[in-house]
C-alpha cells in the first residue's frame, strides 16, 4: 500500500534529551492525522483572520474580546476555538486526595458524562465516587470470586450496571444503581456471573480487557485464551469465539459507536481489526504491525479510523486502519531475553525498529513494566484530543502532544507504579490510579483550601512490594 507524506517535526522532549541513543530521533507523524488534529483544537482561519493573527499565539483574553464583539461574526465560539481556549488549562495542579487504600489501585475510570468515577483495587474492592457530589462514595462493592485482582472494569452506557473481570473466565455483573450503598456479593447484592468458558477448554484462563457495546446489549472481552469472546446479555451466552491472536490478548475496544468493528492487542505484538459484518468473522479484516512486545491496552479516537496502543517495548504507536495489511509482517528478531514482569528494559532494543512499522507515529518517554498500563486519547470537548497520555511505571503520568511528539506534562507524586488515568470527559480534572494505594486526582487550577491536599511527604510505597503483576 502507497503510505501518505509523513510530517517531521523538531527533536526530543525535555525527559529524552539525556539518552544518547535518541538524540537525533526526529518525530514524525502522518500528515494527515496532524493536520486533522489541529483543525480540531485550534482557532479556525475566520477567528485568526478577524483577530489578525496569522500563525502566532492568540491570548485567552483576545479570543474571549473577539466573541463579545462577534468579531467573528459567528456569535460564538467554534469547538476548535474552545478546545483551543480549554487545553492551556491542563489538569497538572495537586494532587488531591480522591481516596487512600492499603492495596494496590489497578483502575481508575470517568463514566461517559463523567459523574461518576470507578476505581478498581486488588484488594478485592471497586469503589465507584460521586464526582458531582465531593466525590463521595456512591457504591462501595466487594467482589466475588477474584483471583489475585480486579482485571478491569466496564461500566454499561446507561450507568445501571457494572462489569468487572479477574484472572477467571467468568465476568460479574452488579446494579450500581439500587438503593445500596455496601455492595457484597451475593450477601447484600447479587454480583450476576457470566461464564465466558467453552466445553472443550482444557484450563482456566483469565479476562484482562471487558467492553459493553454501545448499546448496552453485549460484552466483549479479551483474555489469556488467546481469543476474544463476545456474550449477548439478552440471550445470555458466549455467541462468538475467535481465537484471535497466537498470546494473550490483553485488549479489545470497539471502534465507535456502531459496534460493528473492533480493535485487539496480544503479547504477540499485533494490533488487529475485526468487522463483525463480515461472514468470515473467525478471520481479521487486518493486521497492523510495528510494536515489537507485547500491547498492553488499546483506546479509540472514536472515528472508526485512529486508534493509539500502549505496548511493552517503551512505546504508544497512532494507528489508522486504513493502512493496515492483510498478512502478519514479522517483526525484526529479538536480540534479547527479558521479562517485563521483574526485569528492566533492555537498552540495546530500547530504540530498536521493525522492518514493517505501519504505525503513523510513536510517542517516547514513559516506562511500560510489570503491569498492562494504559494510555488514552485526552477528550474531545476540552482538549479536540490534541493530547495522549498514559501511566508509566516510573510513578508518573505522561501527556503528550499529538501533533509534535512532545511531552508536554508529567504528573509527579505518586511513588509507585501509575497503571491507570482517566481524564474527566468535560472538566480540566484527571485521576491518576497507582499501586501505592493512592487515588489522586489533578487539577487545572490551585485550591490550597482544599483539606484533601496532598504534600510531599505524605506518599507510600507500593504496600505489598513489586511482587504482583498484571
Amino acid at each position: 500500500m502507497c503510505s501518505k507524506r509523513k510530517t517531521c517535526h523538531g527533536g526530543p522532549s525535555q525527559q529524552e534529551q539525556g539518552s544518547p541513543a535518541i538524540a537525533n530521533e526526529v518525530f514524525v507523524i502522518d500528515e494527515e492525522v496532524s493536520h486533522l488534529t489541529r483543525l480540531k483544537s485550534e482557532p479556525s482561519e475566520r477567528t485568526r483572520a478577524c483577530l489578525h493573527a496569522g500563525k502566532s499565539h492568540i491570548s485567552t483574553f483576545k479570543l474571549l474580546s473577539s466573541r463579545e464583539s462577534n468579531r467573528s461574526g459567528f456569535g460564538r465560539f467554534s469547538s476548535a476555538d474552545c478546545s483551543y481556549a480549554l487545553r492551556k488549562h491542563l489538569p497538572v495542579r495537586g494532587p488531591w486526595c480522591v481516596d487512600s487504600m492499603d492495596c494496590a489501585a489497578y483502575i481508575s475510570q470517568f463514566s461517559s458524562d463523567g459523574s461518576l468515577l470507578i476505581a478498581g483495587f486488588r484488594g478485592g474492592r471497586i469503589r465507584i465516587y460521586n464526582a458531582d457530589k465531593k466525590w463521595k462514595i456512591h457504591k462501595d462493592i466487594n467482589c466475588k470470586s477474584l483471583r489475585w485482582t480486579v482485571s478491569d472494569i466496564a461500566l454499561s452506557p446507561d450507568q445501571q450496571y457494572l462489569a468487572y473481570s479477574s484472572l477467571t473466565p467468568t465476568v460479574h455483573i452488579v446494579n450500581v444503581q439500587n438503593a445500596l450503598k455496601q455492595s457484597h456479593a451475593n450477601i447484600t447484592d447479587i454480583h450476576e456471573g457470566l461464564n465466558f468458558s467453552a466445553a472443550d477448554d482444557e484450563s482456566s484462563f483469565g479476562i484482562f480487557s471487558i467492553k459493553f457495546s454501545k448499546d448496552g446489549h453485549e460484552l466483549v472481552v479479551g483474555n489469556s485464551n488467546e481469543s476474544i469472546c463476545i456474550y449477548d446479555l439478552g440471550a445470555n451466552k458466549v455467541t462468538e469465539r475467535i481465537h484471535a491472536h497466537v498470546a494473550d490478548v490483553n485488549a479489545v475496544t470497539f471502534a465507535d459507536e456502531s459496534s460493528d468493528v473492533l480493535y485487539s492487542g496480544s503479547d504477540d505484538s499485533l494490533c488487529k481489526v475485526w468487522d463483525r459484518r463480515c461472514h468470515k468473522s473467525a478471520k481479521p479484516v487486518g493486521v497492523l504491525a510495528g510494536h515489537l512486545d507485547g500491547v498492553t491496552f488499546i483506546d479509540s479516537r472514536g472515528d472508526g479510523h485512529y486508534f493509539i496502543s500502549n505496548c511493552k517495548d517503551q512505546t504508544i504507536k497512532l494507528w489508522d486502519i486504513r493502512k493496515l495489511s492483510s498478512a502478519t509482517k514479522d517483526c525484526t528478531p529479538k536480540a534479547y531475553e527479558w521479562d517485563y514482569r521483574w526485569m528492566t528494559y533492555p537498552s540495546e532494543a530500547r530504540f530498536l525498529k521493525h522492518s514493517y512499522d505501519q504505525s503513523l507515529a510513536t510517542f517516547r518517554g514513559h516506562s511500560v513494566l510489570r503491569t498492562l498500563i494504559r494510555c488514552y486519547f485526552s477528550p474531545m470537548h476540552s482538549t479536540g484530543q490534541r493530547y495522549i497520555y498514559t501511566g508509566s511505571s516510573d510513578q508518573c503520568v505522561y501527556i503528550y502532544d499529538v501533533a509534535t511528539g512532545n511531552v508536554v506534562e508529567t504528573l509527579k507524586w505518586h511513588e509507585s507504579i501509575v497503571r491507570d488515568c482517566s481524564w474527566h470527559p468535560h472538566l480540566p480534572t484527571l485521576v491518576s490510579s497507582s499501586w501505592d494505594g493512592y487515588l489522586v486526582r489533578w487539577e487545572a487550577t490551585e485550591d490550597d483550601d482544599d483539606p484533601t491536599t496532598l504534600n510531599k511527604g505524605k506518599q507510600k510505597m507500593c504496600p505489598e512490594g513489586y511482587t504482583f503483576t498484571l
